[in-house]
């Protein structure tokens, strides 16, 4: 599929003001985008607007083209104004453009003025960048093209090359952060350019809760940015939603009615950039993002203090004590009663979260059922691979292991034997040998010249270790800490194989093993302040936080929609599970802190929305599920009509963990300080 797009010099109208090396320019009556005075992003060669005015083999087809005949200026907008015939009449067309520091903003306007309604029409925007095999980054979605995820079984979840022909487009509900993204290599230096839109349904789709498309779709010389009034397609098959956790569903005829005067609009933004490494191209649109929907307002969520009260209600009501354990339940009294360390149960981080939120909760209780069921804990069997996290209260026996419950359970007990030391009524000697021997257990593994982590997964040791180190004193922690710190940030950071594996039911990119990276990259800063390890923890932060919604999705009639849901501020899980869920509260006060030590306040007031934004759901019980469906995808309950997915919320589900993170983090920011 041979296209030429034709790069030209030329003197041009400017709406740039100084400074800026992203701007519009217009040449012969076209616009063009200017990266450092050269062109960046062109409309395609056929014209600046299409229309698609049939539906042929589960995509549009028939399209018609046309370009400017008009420009004029009205104050910081150019405005661009033309038309497109048909057999049935007339478009009017208009692109009215106004620079916004270095992004463009557009709102593309097309009027209907045909006496007739026309049928099987799709409404475009289409922008190209002459990118050959870019890695595209679609927040929540696709990143850098999912290589984990197509290694691991690319039919669980989108994957893209930028081959010729290949085309990643989806829902704009679906997108956290409603951009698309390309990184790529020219000349040997990294360039980068993002589509951004403001959300919104189809007025006129043949589908009740039809929604505007975005993506990405590359050829043989060049690649470009699309906007579709609701077409959709990945993995080569057109008119398909990720809708399941491990497949598709048919989602097509996603076509457009159009009356007589039906006027629609669509705003978007256009950005390119210098890319400063490879594998950051990501960072300067999501910020932009974020300065487009500015999500910080957080006065109409639950209180810090009332989220705390009500999970700490739940907390007690997942404890219980028996004949040889005492420990927070994992699950509802339906399923057999378990303790379990690390993700998914998180039964011991009240033991840290607990001793810090103690004044504030005011209950006695506290230093008895923290002493009692962190000394259980104590009791899982070590191995030359690790400790059991699994206690299963009927047969007495501890079961099953993984590092990423590893990890996350060394760091809270790390953490508690912190506090505990503070406190007289603790006994903390049975915690800090059981911390020790699993400590030098896996310096023992990881530092045997075998070591070949298959994932992100083991980034969850850098942070118990270097805790292990100040509290024991032992230098090998540190060192080997840092090791592993240094060890992920070569396999990652340039997103040749970006952060996974930290989600135990989904084999590919996530939120969770980037969350593993920060934390570790983070800690790593805080104990030997140098900068380089800040800097990853940028990286792996920015990851995370791609994840994070920035806007309100307006929800169909449903669970969601019972509840006014807002969206911003929750986060998705990944590629492949494509929901929201509350994990992201405990990234917050790291954010926070990423916030600081960057001097960024965007970070400090979006950790505060993405907390209270989370305790929305909470219910009189004091519990919440564990997937929201923002988008057409659903892994519980009916899932045969993919019309009827979107709105949706799992409440069946209520492990211990979605509470847990909740004080895990109330705690550091107690101890921060920090009053949300």
């Amino acid at each position: 599929m041979n296209r030429i797009i034709l790069f030209v010099t030329f003197l041009a109208i400017s709406l740039s003001v100084n400074g800026n090396n992203f701007k519009l320019t217009i040449k012969n009556k076209q616009p063009v985008l200017v990266l450092n005075n050269q062109p960046f992003m062109l409309a395609p060669s056929e014209g600046l607007w299409s229309i698609a005015t049939s539906w042929e083999n589960e995509w549009p087809t028939n399209w018609q083209h046309s370009s400017p005949s008009k420009i004029e200026r009205s104050g910081d907008w150019q405005i661009l104004t033309g038309t497109m015939d048909l057999p049935q009449g007339q478009f009017l067309i208009r692109d009215a453009y106004r620079q916004e520091g270095n992004r463009v903003k557009c709102i593309r306007r097309f009027e209907w003025q045909g006496k007739q309604t026309l049928d099987s029409i799709t409404l475009s925007v289409r922008w190209q960048v002459k990118a050959k095999t870019p890695k595209a980054f679609l927040p929540g979605i696709i990143y850098y093209g999912n290589p984990s995820g197509e290694k691991n079984g690319a039919h669980k979840l989108p994957v893209y090359h930028g081959a010729d022909g290949e085309k990643a487009i989806f829902e704009e509900h679906r997108y956290p952060l409603p951009f698309a993204s390309l990184e790529w290599n020219k000349d040997g230096d990294y360039k980068g350019a993002a589509l951004h839109t403001k959300p919104s349904p189809v007025y006129g789709g043949k589908h009740f809760d039809q929604w505007w498309s975005l993506g990405v779709q590359s050829y043989d010389s060049h690649s470009e940015f699309v906007l579709l009034s609701g077409p959709i397609t990945y993995n080569g098959k057109p008119s398909v939603a990720k809708a399941l956790q491990s497949s598709a569903m048919p989602y097509g005829e996603t076509w457009m009615k159009i009356e007589p005067g039906t006027v629609i609009e669509k705003t978007f933004y256009l950005e390119g950039y210098d890319v400063e490494e490879k594998g950051s191209g990501f960072q300067t649109p999501m910020y932009t993002s974020i300065d487009i929907f500015k999500p910080f307002f957080a006065d109409d969520f639950p209180s810090f203090d009332e989220i705390i009260k009500e999970k700490y209600r739940f907390t007690k009501n997942r404890y219980m004590e028996g004949d040889g354990y005492a420990g927070f339940n994992m699950f509802p009294k339906q399923i057999a009663p378990q303790v379990v360390l690390g993700w998914a149960g998180q039964s011991e981080a009240p033991v840290y979260a607990l001793q810090v939120l103690k004044d504030r909760l005011n209950d006695k209780s506290i230093t008895e059922m923290v002493q009692k069921s962190m000394d259980h804990i104590a009791t899982s069997p070590l191995t030359s691979k690790g400790f059991m996290i699994n206690y299963n209260t009927k047969s007495k026996k501890w079961s099953k292991s993984d590092p990423v419950s590893e990890g996350q359970a060394m760091n809270s007990i790390a953490l508690a034997i912190k506090a505990g030391r503070k406190d007289k009524k603790m006994n903390t000697q049975k915690w800090e040998e059981f911390l020790r021997k699993a400590c030098d257990v896996h310096i023992k593994r990881i530092n045997n010249k075998a070591w070949n982590p298959r994932n992100t997964a083991e980034a969850f040791y850098i942070s118990p270790f270097l805790y292990a180190f100040k509290l024991f004193g032992n230098k090998e922690y540190k060192k080997t800490a840092l090791k592993i710190a240094d060890y992920y940030a070569k396999r990652h950071v340039d997103m040749e194989e970006p952060y996974w594996g930290g989600t135990l039911d989904a084999t590919c990119e996530d939120k969770e093993g980037a969350w593993g990276a920060f934390q570790g990259f983070m800690t790593a800063y805080e104990f030997t302040k140098e900068k380089k390890y800040l800097k990853w923890a940028k990286h792996a932060g920015d990851v995370v936080l791609s994840y994070t919604v920035v806007w309100d999705i307006p929800l169909p009639a449903g669970r969601l929609a019972d509840y006014a849901l807002k969206t911003r501020g929750w986060t998705g899980v990944s590629p492949q599970n494509q929901h929201l869920d509350v994990y992201g509260v405990l990234v917050t006060p790291m954010v926070y802190k990423l916030g600081q030590y960057t001097n960024n306040e965007v970070l400090k007031k979006l950790a505060i929305v993405m907390y209270r934004s989370c305790g929305q759901m909470i219910d009189p019980f004091g519990s919440q599920g564990e997937q929201i469906q923002e988008t057409n995808f659903a892994q519980h309950g009916n899932m045969s009509d993919v019309y009827k997915l979107r709105g949706g919320y799992s409440e069946s589900w209520t492990v211990y963990w979605i509470t847990a993170h909740f004080l895990h983090a109330a705690a550091q920011f107690e101890e921060m300080g920090v009053e949300l």
